[in-house]
């Protein structure tokens, strides 16, 4: 099993900048892709980023390239996500995830932790 806790949400304003981090436990965290999804109220849950287990390759939302940065630690057993010049659109509850393979796609990845809010205000 795979435990995984999200911290680091909380309330920024338009502009400003927040680190999220993931934290897991349990089964070998290198050998592990690791994605980051959000969940506005009333929206389905969607990809906002994955890296692959080996090679690090990163990939992301189409509307968060050049502001978010997902990033892992594997001696800590930690994945980040550096999300600067919010936006309000951004507010939303966010999780980390893991699963064999980094895919945008939110069926494929088996763990998820509890979530983390983020409010972005205008």
């Amino acid at each position: 099993q795979v435990q995984l806790v999200e911290s680091g949400g909380g309330l920024v304003q338009a502009g400003g900048s927040l680190r999220l981090s993931c934290a897991a436990s349990g089964r070998t965290f290198s050998s592990r892709a690791m994605g980051w999804f959000r969940q506005a109220p009333g929206k389905e849950r969607e990809f906002v980023a994955a890296i692959h287990r080996n090679t690090g390759t990163t990939y992301y939302k189409d509307s968060v390239k050049g502001r978010f940065t997902i990033s892992k630690d594997n001696a800590k057993n930690t994945v980040y996500l550096e999300m600067n010049s919010l936006k309000p659109e951004d507010t939303a509850v966010y999780y980390c995830a893991s699963g064999p393979r980094a895919t945008w796609l939110v069926y494929e990845y088996d763990h998820w932790g509890q979530g983390t809010q983020v409010t972005v205000s205008s």
